[in-house]
Protein backbone atom coordinates (compact mmCIF):
# COMPACT_ATOMS: atom_id res chain seq x y z
CA UNK A 1 0.00 0.00 0.00
CA UNK A 2 1.50 3.19 -1.08
CA UNK A 3 2.39 6.41 1.39
CA UNK A 4 -0.92 8.20 -0.50
CA UNK A 5 -3.07 5.67 -0.11
CA UNK A 6 -2.36 4.39 3.70
CA UNK A 7 -2.97 8.75 4.57
CA UNK A 8 -6.24 8.95 2.89
CA UNK A 9 -6.99 5.97 4.89
CA UNK A 10 -5.87 6.87 8.33
CA UNK A 11 -7.18 10.30 7.92
CA UNK A 12 -10.48 8.79 7.19
CA UNK A 13 -9.95 7.14 10.39
CA UNK A 14 -9.46 9.80 12.21
CA UNK A 15 -12.32 12.19 10.80
CA UNK A 16 -14.52 9.26 11.59
CA UNK A 17 -13.37 8.91 15.51
CA UNK A 18 -13.10 12.68 15.98
CA UNK A 19 -16.80 13.24 14.57
CA UNK A 20 -18.07 9.84 16.91
CA UNK A 21 -16.05 12.25 19.58
CA UNK A 22 -17.93 15.18 19.03
CA UNK A 23 -21.14 13.49 19.12
CA UNK A 24 -20.46 11.57 22.39
CA UNK A 25 -19.10 14.58 24.16
CA UNK A 26 -22.16 16.23 23.05
CA UNK A 27 -24.38 13.75 24.95
CA UNK A 28 -22.06 13.54 27.73
CA UNK A 29 -22.94 17.72 28.18
CA UNK A 30 -26.58 16.98 27.94
CA UNK A 31 -26.29 13.71 30.23
CA UNK A 32 -22.71 13.59 32.36
CA UNK A 33 -22.00 10.32 33.20
CA UNK A 34 -18.66 8.41 33.37
CA UNK A 35 -18.96 6.05 30.58
CA UNK A 36 -19.79 8.50 27.87
CA UNK A 37 -16.70 10.72 29.59
CA UNK A 38 -14.59 7.74 28.94
CA UNK A 39 -16.34 6.98 25.11
CA UNK A 40 -15.81 10.75 24.55
CA UNK A 41 -11.84 10.23 25.85
CA UNK A 42 -11.43 7.09 23.47
CA UNK A 43 -12.63 8.73 20.25
CA UNK A 44 -10.82 11.96 20.60
CA UNK A 45 -7.98 9.96 21.08
CA UNK A 46 -8.27 7.41 18.86
CA UNK A 47 -8.67 10.47 16.11
CA UNK A 48 -5.69 11.52 17.46
CA UNK A 49 -3.34 8.53 16.80
CA UNK A 50 -4.59 7.45 13.31
CA UNK A 51 -3.90 11.77 11.99
CA UNK A 52 -0.02 11.08 13.68
CA UNK A 53 0.06 7.68 12.08
CA UNK A 54 -0.77 8.56 9.19
CA UNK A 55 2.62 8.80 6.70
CA UNK A 56 1.99 12.20 6.41
CA UNK A 57 1.31 12.98 10.05
CA UNK A 58 4.22 10.40 11.29
CA UNK A 59 6.60 12.59 8.67
CA UNK A 60 5.59 15.91 9.80
CA UNK A 61 5.97 15.02 14.04
CA UNK A 62 9.72 14.00 13.10
CA UNK A 63 10.49 16.87 11.00
CA UNK A 64 9.21 19.48 14.17
CA UNK A 65 10.59 17.16 16.55
CA UNK A 66 14.10 16.74 14.67
CA UNK A 67 13.98 12.99 14.90
CA UNK A 68 12.62 10.83 12.16
CA UNK A 69 10.82 8.02 14.58
CA UNK A 70 9.82 10.41 17.52
CA UNK A 71 5.74 9.73 16.30
CA UNK A 72 6.22 6.35 17.90
CA UNK A 73 6.03 6.93 21.08
CA UNK A 74 2.62 9.31 21.13
CA UNK A 75 1.13 6.58 19.06
CA UNK A 76 1.66 3.54 20.31
CA UNK A 77 0.90 4.79 23.98
CA UNK A 78 -2.09 6.27 22.26
CA UNK A 79 -3.38 2.88 20.63
CA UNK A 80 -2.97 1.98 24.35
CA UNK A 81 -4.64 4.15 25.97
CA UNK A 82 -7.36 3.57 23.56
CA UNK A 83 -7.91 0.13 24.36
CA UNK A 84 -7.03 0.13 28.18
CA UNK A 85 -10.35 2.76 27.96
CA UNK A 86 -12.78 0.07 25.74
CA UNK A 87 -11.18 -2.81 28.53
CA UNK A 88 -12.75 -0.25 31.51
CA UNK A 89 -16.27 0.36 29.59
CA UNK A 90 -16.43 -3.58 29.81
CA UNK A 91 -15.29 -4.17 33.57
CA UNK A 92 -17.91 -1.35 34.71
CA UNK A 93 -20.70 -2.90 32.52
CA UNK A 94 -20.32 -6.40 34.57
CA UNK A 95 -23.60 -6.71 36.01
CA UNK A 96 -23.67 -6.53 39.71
CA UNK A 97 -25.39 -10.21 39.42
CA UNK A 98 -21.67 -11.03 38.29
CA UNK A 99 -19.80 -9.66 40.74
CA UNK A 100 -19.62 -7.29 43.46
CA UNK A 101 -19.36 -3.48 42.74
CA UNK A 102 -16.24 -3.52 45.49
CA UNK A 103 -15.18 -6.37 43.02
CA UNK A 104 -15.14 -4.32 39.81
CA UNK A 105 -13.46 -1.15 41.17
CA UNK A 106 -10.47 -3.26 42.48
CA UNK A 107 -10.50 -4.48 39.17
CA UNK A 108 -10.62 -1.25 37.17
CA UNK A 109 -7.86 0.02 39.47
CA UNK A 110 -5.23 -2.99 39.29
CA UNK A 111 -5.98 -2.68 35.62
CA UNK A 112 -5.23 0.79 35.54
CA UNK A 113 -2.51 0.54 37.40
CA UNK A 114 -1.15 -2.05 35.10
CA UNK A 115 -2.16 0.19 31.64
CA UNK A 116 -0.07 3.35 33.88
CA UNK A 117 3.41 1.27 34.72
CA UNK A 118 3.25 -0.38 31.35
CA UNK A 119 2.89 3.35 29.24
CA UNK A 120 5.50 4.26 31.90
CA UNK A 121 8.28 1.64 31.40
CA UNK A 122 7.36 1.98 27.35
CA UNK A 123 8.34 5.51 27.64
CA UNK A 124 11.18 4.80 29.74
CA UNK A 125 12.80 1.80 26.77
CA UNK A 126 11.81 4.37 24.05
CA UNK A 127 13.89 7.39 25.25
CA UNK A 128 16.79 4.97 25.76
CA UNK A 129 16.78 3.56 22.42
CA UNK A 130 19.00 4.15 20.04
CA UNK A 131 16.85 4.47 16.35
CA UNK A 132 18.64 5.37 13.42
CA UNK A 133 17.85 5.46 9.53
CA UNK A 134 15.14 7.11 7.78
CA UNK A 135 11.51 6.61 9.30
CA UNK A 136 9.42 4.16 7.47
CA UNK A 137 6.21 4.69 9.54
CA UNK A 138 4.88 1.16 8.74
CA UNK A 139 8.20 -1.03 9.55
CA UNK A 140 8.81 0.91 12.73
CA UNK A 141 8.95 -2.97 14.44
CA UNK A 142 11.15 -4.67 12.59
CA UNK A 143 13.71 -1.88 10.85
CA UNK A 144 14.19 -0.85 14.85
CA UNK A 145 14.40 -4.39 16.38
CA UNK A 146 17.93 -5.07 16.95
CA UNK A 147 18.19 -2.31 19.29
CA UNK A 148 17.88 -3.79 22.72
CA UNK A 149 15.53 -1.17 24.34
CA UNK A 150 13.35 -0.52 21.18
CA UNK A 151 12.84 -4.53 21.53
CA UNK A 152 11.67 -4.11 25.42
CA UNK A 153 9.43 -1.37 24.56
CA UNK A 154 7.55 -3.52 21.68
CA UNK A 155 7.60 -6.32 23.75
CA UNK A 156 5.81 -4.45 26.22
CA UNK A 157 3.25 -2.71 23.86
CA UNK A 158 2.13 -6.51 22.67
CA UNK A 159 2.25 -8.28 26.22
CA UNK A 160 -0.15 -5.48 27.65
CA UNK A 161 -1.94 -5.59 24.49
CA UNK A 162 -2.35 -9.39 24.79
CA UNK A 163 -3.40 -9.65 27.89
CA UNK A 164 -5.62 -6.56 27.39
CA UNK A 165 -7.61 -7.74 24.60
CA UNK A 166 -7.80 -11.25 25.66
CA UNK A 167 -9.40 -10.34 28.69
CA UNK A 168 -11.75 -7.93 27.38
CA UNK A 169 -12.78 -10.75 24.82
CA UNK A 170 -13.08 -13.48 27.44
CA UNK A 171 -15.07 -11.28 29.95
CA UNK A 172 -17.04 -9.74 27.16
CA UNK A 173 -18.07 -12.83 25.93
CA UNK A 174 -19.29 -14.52 29.25
CA UNK A 175 -21.14 -11.42 30.59
CA UNK A 176 -24.70 -10.73 29.73
CA UNK A 177 -26.07 -7.25 31.09
CA UNK A 178 -29.01 -6.70 31.56
CA UNK A 179 -29.39 -3.10 29.69
CA UNK A 180 -29.45 -4.21 25.51
CA UNK A 181 -27.70 -1.28 24.56
CA UNK A 182 -24.60 -2.46 26.84
CA UNK A 183 -25.13 -6.35 25.96
CA UNK A 184 -25.02 -5.39 22.21
CA UNK A 185 -21.74 -3.11 22.94
CA UNK A 186 -20.19 -5.63 24.60
CA UNK A 187 -20.61 -8.21 21.77
CA UNK A 188 -19.14 -6.21 19.54
CA UNK A 189 -16.66 -5.16 22.17
CA UNK A 190 -15.48 -9.38 22.42
CA UNK A 191 -15.62 -10.02 18.71
CA UNK A 192 -13.80 -6.50 17.99
CA UNK A 193 -10.55 -7.49 20.46
CA UNK A 194 -10.02 -11.06 19.25
CA UNK A 195 -9.55 -9.15 15.78
CA UNK A 196 -7.59 -6.50 17.39
CA UNK A 197 -5.07 -9.69 18.76
CA UNK A 198 -4.48 -10.41 15.21
CA UNK A 199 -2.08 -7.44 14.77
CA UNK A 200 -0.24 -8.87 17.72
CA UNK A 201 -0.20 -12.63 16.25
CA UNK A 202 1.30 -10.66 12.98
CA UNK A 203 3.96 -8.55 14.74
CA UNK A 204 5.20 -10.99 17.34
CA UNK A 205 6.88 -13.32 14.94
CA UNK A 206 7.93 -10.49 12.16
CA UNK A 207 9.25 -8.59 15.33
CA UNK A 208 11.05 -11.89 16.54
CA UNK A 209 12.55 -12.91 12.92
CA UNK A 210 13.96 -8.74 12.41
CA UNK A 211 15.58 -9.05 16.24
CA UNK A 212 17.66 -12.12 15.29
CA UNK A 213 18.33 -10.42 11.56
CA UNK A 214 15.59 -12.23 9.42
CA UNK A 215 13.45 -9.58 7.47
CA UNK A 216 11.76 -11.67 5.22
CA UNK A 217 8.24 -11.18 7.29
CA UNK A 218 7.99 -7.31 7.41
CA UNK A 219 4.89 -7.84 4.85
CA UNK A 220 3.23 -9.87 7.95
CA UNK A 221 4.03 -7.10 10.14
CA UNK A 222 2.80 -4.70 8.46
CA UNK A 223 -0.68 -6.73 7.66
CA UNK A 224 -1.26 -6.57 11.18
CA UNK A 225 -1.84 -2.84 10.96
CA UNK A 226 -5.10 -4.26 8.56
CA UNK A 227 -6.20 -6.18 11.68
CA UNK A 228 -6.08 -2.97 14.08
CA UNK A 229 -8.28 -0.93 11.47
CA UNK A 230 -10.86 -3.78 11.01
CA UNK A 231 -10.90 -4.41 15.28
CA UNK A 232 -10.98 0.15 15.70
CA UNK A 233 -13.85 -0.27 13.24
CA UNK A 234 -15.64 -2.48 15.29
CA UNK A 235 -15.14 -1.02 18.56
CA UNK A 236 -17.08 2.01 17.09
CA UNK A 237 -20.00 0.26 15.87
CA UNK A 238 -19.97 -1.42 19.24
CA UNK A 239 -19.84 2.23 21.12
CA UNK A 240 -22.25 3.62 18.62
CA UNK A 241 -24.40 1.46 16.59
CA UNK A 242 -27.08 1.06 19.67
CA UNK A 243 -27.20 4.57 19.60
CA UNK A 244 -27.53 5.17 16.08
CA UNK A 245 -30.23 2.27 15.99
CA UNK A 246 -32.21 4.13 18.81
CA UNK A 247 -31.67 7.34 16.78
CA UNK A 248 -32.80 5.56 13.72
CA UNK A 249 -36.30 4.03 15.22
CA UNK A 250 -36.90 7.17 16.94
CA UNK A 251 -36.88 9.09 13.87
CA UNK A 252 -39.25 6.16 12.29
CA UNK A 253 -41.56 6.97 14.87
CA UNK A 254 -41.59 10.73 14.27
CA UNK A 255 -42.83 9.85 11.06
CA UNK A 256 -44.90 7.05 11.74
CA UNK A 257 -47.04 8.95 14.50
CA UNK A 258 -47.74 12.29 12.50
CA UNK A 259 -50.57 10.95 11.17
CA UNK A 260 -51.82 10.85 14.98
CA UNK A 261 -50.54 14.28 15.83
CA UNK A 262 -52.64 15.46 12.78
CA UNK A 263 -55.65 14.05 13.85
CA UNK A 264 -55.70 14.74 17.80
CA UNK A 265 -53.67 17.74 18.01
CA UNK A 266 -53.76 19.78 14.20
CA UNK A 267 -57.38 18.80 13.88
CA UNK A 268 -58.30 18.86 17.72
CA UNK A 269 -56.66 22.38 19.16
CA UNK A 270 -53.22 23.84 18.07
CA UNK A 271 -52.43 24.82 21.49
CA UNK A 272 -51.59 21.92 22.71
CA UNK A 273 -48.50 21.89 20.52
CA UNK A 274 -45.46 23.41 21.78
CA UNK A 275 -45.14 25.86 19.03
CA UNK A 276 -45.55 25.92 15.83
CA UNK A 277 -42.80 24.42 14.38
CA UNK A 278 -44.29 21.23 16.30
CA UNK A 279 -46.31 20.14 13.22
CA UNK A 280 -42.59 19.33 11.53
CA UNK A 281 -40.52 17.86 14.44
CA UNK A 282 -36.53 17.93 14.22
CA UNK A 283 -35.73 14.70 12.49
CA UNK A 284 -31.59 15.01 12.48
CA UNK A 285 -30.51 17.16 15.57
CA UNK A 286 -32.58 17.26 18.52
CA UNK A 287 -34.60 13.92 17.61
CA UNK A 288 -35.40 12.52 21.27
CA UNK A 289 -36.48 15.58 22.18
CA UNK A 290 -38.84 16.12 19.37
CA UNK A 291 -40.25 12.43 19.95
CA UNK A 292 -41.27 13.22 23.69
CA UNK A 293 -43.07 16.31 22.83
CA UNK A 294 -44.66 14.57 20.09
CA UNK A 295 -46.14 11.92 22.62
CA UNK A 296 -46.62 14.69 24.93
CA UNK A 297 -49.13 16.92 22.58
CA UNK A 298 -50.28 13.61 21.39
CA UNK A 299 -51.52 12.74 24.67
CA UNK A 300 -52.83 16.15 25.19
CA UNK A 301 -55.00 15.86 22.77
CA UNK A 302 -56.38 12.80 23.24
CA UNK A 303 -56.83 13.59 27.04
CA UNK A 304 -59.33 16.52 25.76
CA UNK A 305 -61.01 14.11 23.69
CA UNK A 306 -62.14 11.74 26.61
CA UNK A 307 -64.99 13.52 27.12
CA UNK A 308 -66.22 12.50 23.14
CA UNK A 309 -64.88 9.16 23.86
CA UNK A 310 -68.01 6.43 22.88
CA UNK A 311 -67.35 3.29 23.97
CA UNK A 312 -70.09 1.48 22.06
CA UNK A 313 -67.66 2.67 18.98
CA UNK A 314 -64.86 -0.05 20.62
CA UNK A 315 -67.68 -2.99 21.11
CA UNK A 316 -68.39 -2.19 17.09
CA UNK A 317 -64.97 -3.39 16.49
CA UNK A 318 -65.50 -6.44 18.64
CA UNK A 319 -68.48 -7.18 16.47
CA UNK A 320 -66.76 -6.51 13.09
CA UNK A 321 -63.08 -7.79 14.08
CA UNK A 322 -61.32 -10.66 11.81
CA UNK A 323 -60.80 -13.33 14.32
CA UNK A 324 -57.03 -12.99 13.36
CA UNK A 325 -56.98 -9.70 15.35
CA UNK A 326 -56.20 -9.75 19.31
CA UNK A 327 -54.19 -8.91 22.02
CA UNK A 328 -52.25 -5.30 21.65
CA UNK A 329 -53.31 -5.03 17.65
CA UNK A 330 -57.08 -4.91 18.31
CA UNK A 331 -56.80 -2.74 21.75
CA UNK A 332 -55.39 -0.31 18.92
CA UNK A 333 -57.40 -0.70 16.38
CA UNK A 334 -60.43 0.03 18.97
CA UNK A 335 -58.36 3.24 20.16
CA UNK A 336 -58.05 4.40 16.71
CA UNK A 337 -62.00 4.34 15.59
CA UNK A 338 -62.90 6.16 19.10
CA UNK A 339 -60.33 8.51 18.11
CA UNK A 340 -62.01 8.79 14.17
CA UNK A 341 -65.17 9.12 15.97
CA UNK A 342 -64.75 11.29 19.06
CA UNK A 343 -62.66 13.69 16.77
CA UNK A 344 -65.64 13.61 14.17
CA UNK A 345 -68.12 14.66 16.98
CA UNK A 346 -65.70 17.01 18.77
CA UNK A 347 -65.50 19.35 15.13
CA UNK A 348 -69.29 18.91 14.81
CA UNK A 349 -69.53 20.59 18.09
CA UNK A 350 -67.81 23.21 16.82
CA UNK A 351 -69.77 23.90 13.73
CA UNK A 352 -72.27 27.52 13.75
CA UNK A 353 -75.13 24.89 12.62
CA UNK A 354 -74.60 22.62 15.30
CA UNK A 355 -77.01 22.30 17.76
CA UNK A 356 -77.35 19.84 20.76
CA UNK A 357 -79.82 17.47 19.35
CA UNK A 358 -76.85 16.90 16.72
CA UNK A 359 -74.67 16.02 19.09
CA UNK A 360 -74.40 13.11 21.27
CA UNK A 361 -72.30 12.96 24.01
CA UNK A 362 -71.81 10.08 26.21
CA UNK A 363 -72.04 11.24 30.25
CA UNK A 364 -69.04 11.92 31.92
CA UNK A 365 -69.28 8.38 34.32
CA UNK A 366 -69.12 6.70 31.66
CA UNK A 367 -65.67 8.85 30.02
CA UNK A 368 -62.83 6.91 32.20
CA UNK A 369 -63.18 3.41 30.75
CA UNK A 370 -64.14 4.46 27.15
CA UNK A 371 -60.54 5.35 25.67
CA UNK A 372 -58.46 2.65 25.99
CA UNK A 373 -54.94 2.92 27.39
CA UNK A 374 -55.84 4.82 30.63
CA UNK A 375 -54.09 2.22 32.86
CA UNK A 376 -50.70 2.33 30.85
CA UNK A 377 -47.50 2.76 32.15
CA UNK A 378 -45.41 5.94 31.09
CA UNK A 379 -42.57 3.72 29.18
CA UNK A 380 -44.89 1.77 27.14
CA UNK A 381 -46.75 4.71 26.32
CA UNK A 382 -44.69 5.29 22.55
CA UNK A 383 -44.96 1.74 21.60
CA UNK A 384 -48.81 2.17 21.92
CA UNK A 385 -49.14 5.35 20.20
CA UNK A 386 -46.97 4.28 17.11
CA UNK A 387 -49.25 0.99 16.85
CA UNK A 388 -52.34 3.29 17.54
CA UNK A 389 -50.71 5.44 14.24
CA UNK A 390 -50.05 2.40 12.08
CA UNK A 391 -53.79 1.23 12.43
CA UNK A 392 -55.00 4.73 11.70
CA UNK A 393 -56.34 4.04 8.19
CA UNK A 394 -56.91 0.24 8.90
CA UNK A 395 -60.52 -0.67 7.05
CA UNK A 396 -61.84 -2.03 9.77
CA UNK A 397 -61.47 1.13 11.61
CA UNK A 398 -63.64 3.05 8.86
CA UNK A 399 -65.92 0.27 9.01
CA UNK A 400 -66.45 0.40 12.70
CA UNK A 401 -66.75 3.81 12.68
CA UNK A 402 -69.60 3.65 10.26
CA UNK A 403 -71.32 1.01 11.56
CA UNK A 404 -71.59 2.67 15.33
CA UNK A 405 -72.49 5.75 13.39
CA UNK A 406 -75.17 3.96 11.69
CA UNK A 407 -76.57 2.80 15.35
CA UNK A 408 -76.66 5.65 17.02
CA UNK A 409 -78.84 7.16 14.33
CA UNK A 410 -81.06 4.52 14.99
CA UNK A 411 -81.10 4.73 18.76
CA UNK A 412 -83.84 6.31 20.74
CA UNK A 413 -81.73 8.17 23.32
CA UNK A 414 -78.87 9.23 20.49
CA UNK A 415 -79.91 11.17 17.69
CA UNK A 416 -77.08 11.63 15.05
CA UNK A 417 -74.10 13.67 15.02
CA UNK A 418 -73.74 15.71 12.01
CA UNK A 419 -70.42 14.28 11.29
CA UNK A 420 -70.71 10.98 12.61
CA UNK A 421 -70.07 9.11 9.38
CA UNK A 422 -65.75 7.77 9.16
CA UNK A 423 -64.08 10.81 8.51
CA UNK A 424 -62.03 11.47 5.73
CA UNK A 425 -58.40 9.41 5.66
CA UNK A 426 -55.68 11.34 5.22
Amino acid sequence: MSDLITTAVYLLMAVVFLVIAGWKGLAFLREPSLTLALMTAAFFLGGLVYAMASPAGYRYIGDVFNQPWAATLPIYVGILLCYADTHILTLLWTPASRAPRKRIRQLVAAWSAAYAVAIAAMTLTFVHARLDGPADPMKFNTQQANDPAALAFLAILLTVLSCGTLNTFLRARRTVPEDPRIAYAMRWFGGSMLVTFGYVICSAPAITAAALGYHQLEGVGVAGAGFGILGCLGTCYGMTGAAVTAWLKERRDIRLLQPLWDLVVRDVDQRFAFSPASAEPPRWVNVRFGLHRRIIEILDGIRELRSWADAEVGQTVSDVRDERLAGRDLEAIRTAAILWDAVARYQASRTPESSAHDIAMPGPAATAQDLPGADIEAQDERDRLVLVARYLNHPLVAKAVDLAAQRRKAGPAAPAPTCGAAPERR
